[in-house]
Order: structure tokens, then C-alpha cells, then sequence
């Protein structure tokens, strides 16, 4: 007979043979260690970056003027061609000048006749007084020779005026340019009647310098008056689609409101454009430049990721083991964004493949490209846009 304690020992090895054999192949699972990630790299370093506000705006004329006539008459004289260059003071209209010619020989006309009359009733009045001290005449004849003496001057005078006013008038039949600049369209061809102050004929606008008008958010006002009042603030004008272009010109102007509609101040710059290609009613982006912070710890921008305590950034240690960095970021600028604290220059920080990164878990760096080319291979850090952040591009926001 068997003794009762084998009855106990029975199930209990049956339990082993059931646990043991499970246990085993998870031990061998566990014991497997996990490939390394592959991830792109790029080198913290320091760099120079500006600080700016970018905004949108568009180019006007410093000048502009519409140049319209004077006076009504035949338009018989168009002295320029559309859209070249004018100096101040080059002719660019006639207009028939007979009628006005013909208006001040009139008046000169006049003039000479009531010039002789004025010097008769002069000297017929200074007679008189004469006669009338001898008492030849009376007081009362003198005084009315007086009386035609001072008509005869105060027509005199209005026939200068006269003459002035129509050597004036027939000055408007030439027409000059008020300022130097550049020619629109012709409005009204060679032939035409145009009426005074009221036939626009071609628009001149100066474009050297030009202007841009823009406005910013109000948030920003204190901003912009903190650095005009230590001097001039420099603006930056690029173009859409004129690829590294970029026109630089001063801030000349704030704005004494602050647009309640939009929460919006007004500012103008002023460009020197002397390759002339920014042009009135042209759309530009722009950037104000407020300071640059020197030696700036920068990464790439695709390096900071965001979780659920914040941001942060995987740091590559020399083990080849991932680290995740808490890290406090700054301004965007071009693709880099500046670190203000948690990272050193010279720290290796993942820029591609964080998704594959365990935190401690090691890593591979891979090439980011393999030109076939010339044969060579880029390393991680070669091809991080950090190496291809140029100076002056305008900011991320």
C-alpha cells in the first residue's frame, strides 16, 4: 500500500512538469536583447540668431503724384513714353496755348492803356493842386482830379494782376514733371480735350527709395518701442517666389493708434531698392529685426518633441544609449530653434526616428543620405539642416 503522503507529492509533480516547461521559452525571450534604433543625429552647437517679428505687408511708392491739367484745352503734345524714367522738371504735355496766349495780349493790352491814362490823371491832379494852392481853382476841382488819378492806378494795378494771372495761366499749357521718378500709363492719348483739375493724365511714382506699409499685433507694440528708442530698427523685405532675395531698409514710421478693429499698429519702412526690385503694390514679407542673441545653444528644429511633462529632446550619451532631456526652448529661426536650457553645446540629439527610441535603450546612427555620385557617404551630423541654416532667412512662427 502506498503511504498517504504519496498522495500529496503525485499532484505536486505534475504542477512542476506543467510550470517548468511554460517558464522556459519566455526566459529564453527575455534573455534576446532588442536591436538597437536607427535613428539621425545632429550636434548641438552655438550660433548667432536673430530675433524678429515677421509680418506681411505691401511696397508703395515714396512719391506718388497724378499728374492732372490745370486748365481745359486740346492735349496737342505727348513728350514721353510710357513707363520709362523722368527726371523733375521734364516736359511731358502741351496743351493748345492759343487761347491763353491770345488772353494775355489782351490784358497786356489793357495794361499799356491804363498806364498812360494813370500818368495823365497824375499830372492833371498835381496841376490842379497847383491851381488850387494859387487860388485859380477851387479845393473841390482838385479833389475830383485826385479821385481820377487813384482810379486810374487802381486800374492799372488790376491789369497787372490780369497779366500775371494769364502769363500764369499760359504756363499750364506746358506741363513738367513735379518729381523725378517713373512713368505709369498714358490715361489720355494726343488729341483729346481735357478739362482742368479733373482729366487724370499719367501717375509718377518714385520707387528710389520705396516704402513698405505693414502693421503688427499690439502685443508686439512695446517690443518695436523699446528698440527704435535705442536707435534705428532694421526691417527686412523678401519677395514670395524670389528665392534669396532680400532687401534690408529702417523702420520710418509708428503709427499713434492702435487699430481697435483688428488689435493691429501701423508701421512704415523705408528701402534704398537700388536694383529696383521692389515695386509699388507688390505683397512682401517682412522681418523686424529686435536683437540678436549671440551664442545661442541651437539644435534643429525637428529635435524637440513634446510629451506629456513637457518638451524635450533625446540625447545621444557615448554608450550609444538614448537619453531623454527635458529641455526649455526659445525663438524658432530657419529650422533651429534655440535651447535656453536643459542641453550643451556639443551634445548629440536625435533629429529622425524618435518613435523607434527607448528611453536607455541604445541607438544606431545612420547616414541620412548615400549620394551614389561621388561615392561618399554624409554622416548624420553632415546632413542635419543645422549645417544649412543661412544667416537672414526670415523666422518660423
Amino acid at each position: 500500500m502506498l503511504h498517504r503522503s504519496c498522495f500529496f507529492c503525485i499532484p505536486f509533480f505534475l504542477i512542476l512538469l506543467l510550470v517548468f516547461p511554460a517558464c522556459s521559452p519566455k526566459k529564453k525571450e527575455k534573455s534576446k536583447s532588442l536591436p538597437p534604433a536607427l535613428v539621425v543625429t545632429a550636434v548641438a552647437r552655438h550660433q548667432d540668431v536673430p530675433i524678429e517679428i515677421k509680418t506681411f505687408g505691401t511696397m508703395e511708392a515714396s512719391e506718388s503724384v497724378t499728374v492732372k491739367p490745370m486748365l481745359s484745352g486740346e492735349l496737342t503734345t505727348v513728350a514721353f513714353r510710357e513707363g520709362e524714367d523722368v527726371k523733375e522738371g521734364t516736359l511731358l504735355f502741351e496743351i493748345d496755348p492759343r487761347p491763353y496766349q491770345a488772353a494775355l495780349n489782351k490784358t497786356q493790352a489793357s495794361l499799356a492803356r491804363n498806364r498812360v491814362i494813370m500818368k495823365n490823371a497824375r499830372k492833371d491832379y498835381e496841376r490842379y493842386l497847383q491851381l488850387a494852392k494859387e487860388g485859380l481853382v477851387s479845393q473841390e476841382q482838385a479833389e475830383g482830379y485826385r479821385t481820377r488819378a487813384e482810379t486810374a492806378a487802381a486800374d492799372f494795378a488790376a491789369d497787372q494782376a490780369g497779366v500775371e494771372n494769364a502769363r500764369t495761366q499760359l504756363s499750364y499749357c506746358t506741363i513738367s514733371a513735379p518729381i523725378s521718378g517713373r512713368l505709369g500709363a498714358l490715361a489720355v492719348d494726343q488729341g483729346n480735350v481735357v478739362k482742368a483739375n479733373e482729366t487724370p493724365l499719367v501717375t509718377i511714382n518714385k520707387l528710389i527709395p520705396i516704402r513698405a506699409t505693414f502693421t503688427i499685433p499690439e502685443q508686439s507694440l512695446s517690443l518695436v518701442q523699446q528698440r527704435l528708442a535705442a536707435g534705428p530698427m532694421t526691417v527686412a523685405a523678401e519677395v514670395p517666389g524670389t528665392a534669396g532675395f532680400s532687401e534690408k531698409g529702417l523702420v520710418s514710421f509708428l503709427d499713434n493708434t492702435v487699430d481697435p478693429a483688428t488689435g493691429t499698429i501701423r508701421l512704415k519702412g523705408q528701402f534704398a531698392n537700388e536694383q529696383r526690385r521692389l515695386w509699388p503694390g507688390q505683397f512682401v514679407t517682412l522681418s523686424l529685426l529686435l536683437e540678436v542673441r549671440e551664442q545661442a545653444v541651437v539644435v534643429p528644429s525637428q529635435a524637440v518633441q513634446t510629451g506629456q511633462n513637457g518638451q524635450f529632446v533625446f540625447v545621444v550619451k557615448a554608450d550609444k544609449t538614448a537619453e531623454i532631456r527635458p529641455v526649455v526652448p526659445g525663438p524658432t529661426y530657419d529650422a533651429i530653434t534655440v535651447i535656453d536650457q536643459g542641453l550643451q553645446a556639443g551634445e548629440q540629439v536625435v533629429i529622425d526616428g524618435q518613435m523607434r527610441v527607448i528611453p536607455g535603450g541604445k541607438v544606431e546612427t545612420k547616414t541620412a543620405k548615400n549620394p551614389e555620385k561621388d561615392g561618399k557617404e554624409k554622416t548624420a551630423e553632415e546632413a542635419s539642416p543645422l549645417k544649412a541654416a543661412a544667416p537672414g532667412a526670415a523666422p518660423e512662427r
